[in-house]
């Protein structure tokens, strides 16, 4: 398994880097819900409404409209 590590804003502006641990690369999506798992447990059981399935990188938005935390970028460790 490989680690990648994913580069974000949290909501009060710090950039923060986190290691997550992946078989291959993590997609923007894929890294959304990594955070979400780790850092917001109770939101990352919520659906998502109307955004899964017609938003593209639904996750994503998500996560910066109602967290306010934007994903920077993700890089091999």
């Amino acid at each position: 398994m490989s680690k990648w590590k994913v580069t974000f804003v949290d909501d009060h502006g710090q950039t923060i880097n986190e290691v997550f641990e992946c078989e291959e690369c993590p997609s923007h999506e894929q890294a959304a819900k990594l955070i979400k798992e780790r850092f917001l447990p109770v939101a990352a059981k919520l659906d998502l409404n109307d955004l899964e399935g017609r938003t593209v990188d639904a996750s994503v938005k998500n996560l910066k409209t109602q967290n306010s935390i934007q994903i920077l970028g993700i890089t091999p460790i």
